[in-house]
């Protein structure tokens, strides 16, 4: 233990809410400094050379959509997981090296969120990923503890709490009792899936071709999970699928909502599913607690409305939802002996 502290004083250790969409790193007694989309921008090599990067964060993600056939906008976390090795790697040492100073005589211990549910092997891929960006030790925590510690509910408590946390790639639900998850699950239908949907929808109702980037434009804008006392309109451009040519039209809050419906019914559904697995105690905790929501999803207008009403429960949103996971990290990082026992390392 004193050990553990005295190495902690040389070096910044770090929390990683490694996201589908974003990833946040928070430095421990500083706060959350980074907040930047997860995404690589690379330059190819015309004859098999290297990949060399050109931007990581915000920078790339301005690109995406808008580059040279040699230069590709990658997003390496896909639902959640890894699906690029190599370009994870060098993201996660891109915000290391940005927030690790040389100054520090060791190499950070670092805190990475993932996804509940997570197999073995995608776990070690997240491991080794951050260990061979430069990370002196690597913790693992699932996302939906994770949430509930940075929405400030009791987990060591005797008490059930429930923490809905929707993300880029994947819905995490969690309950929360004795410091430990009694029941979580993990769907991938989140962020993403949303964007896709709009795209698809502004297709398929108005002919008009639209970028992933532009359907989460539209969702931010006047994305709404429950009808609104005044509707909400956007102007959207894109290509006309039948003339090829530019065009543009006013999309209404109650498209947008249309076109979201399937998902987030199956994110109700699962959160349903939760609630029958649950046991008659930790239930009726649920009862009277409510359940919390966490997460960039969090943030569509009425979504905390449309739940309470599918599971007739009490439903809040988190303060800062996007921040929770990240500064639930930062919370485990102070207390060692809560690492352990929630990474079941020794």
């Amino acid at each position: 233990m004193i050990l553990d502290q005295v190495i902690g004083f040389f070096s910044s250790d770090m929390g990683i809410d490694l996201g589908t969409a974003n990833t946040l790193v928070l430095i421990k007694d500083k706060g959350i400094v980074i907040n930047e989309p997860s995404v690589v921008a690379v330059e190819r090599e015309r004859y098999g050379g290297k990949a060399k990067i050109l931007a990581v964060g915000k920078e790339a993600k301005d690109m995406v959509g808008k580059t040279p056939a040699n230069i590709e906008a990658i997003r390496p976390m896909k639902d959640g997981v890894i699906a690029d090795f190599d370009m994870t790697e060098k993201m996660i040492r891109y915000f290391i090296e940005k927030t690790h100073r040389r100054k520090n005589f060791l190499r950070p211990r670092i805190i990475i969120s993932v996804p509940y549910g997570l197999t073995q092997v995608e776990r070690k891929a997240v491991r080794e990923s951050a260990l061979s960006a430069g990370a002196r030790e690597v913790f693992l925590v699932e996302e939906p503890m994770a949430a509930a510690i940075g929405a400030n509910l009791p987990i060591q408590e005797p008490k059930g709490n429930l923490v809905v946390d929707i993300g880029g790639g994947t819905t995490e639900i969690g309950v929360t009792s004795l410091g430990g998850l009694v029941i979580s699950k993990s769907i991938r239908t989140a962020g993403d899936k949303l964007d896709m949907s709009i795209v698809n929808y502004v297709k398929e109702k108005y002919n008009l071709v639209i970028g992933e980037r532009t359907g989460e434009e539209i969702k931010i804008t006047i994305g709404s999970a429950y009808p609104l006392n005044k509707e909400l309109t956007m102007v959207v451009k894109g290509r006309d699928q039948i003339s090829g040519l530019l065009s543009r039209i006013e999309l209404t809050s109650e498209d947008v909502r249309e076109a979201m419906r399937e998902n987030l019914k199956e994110i109700a559904d699962a959160l349903k599913m939760v609630l029958e697995m649950m046991p008659p105690d930790l239930a009726a905790d649920i009862v009277e607690n409510g359940v919390v929501l966490s997460g960039g999803g969090a943030l569509i207008r009425g979504l905390d409305k449309y739940l309470s009403e599918t599971v007739r429960l009490p439903v809040y949103v988190a303060d800062e939802p996007l921040l929770a996971v990240a500064r639930g990290t930062g919370k485990i990082l102070e207390e060692i002996a809560l690492l352990r026992q929630l990474t079941n390392e020794e």
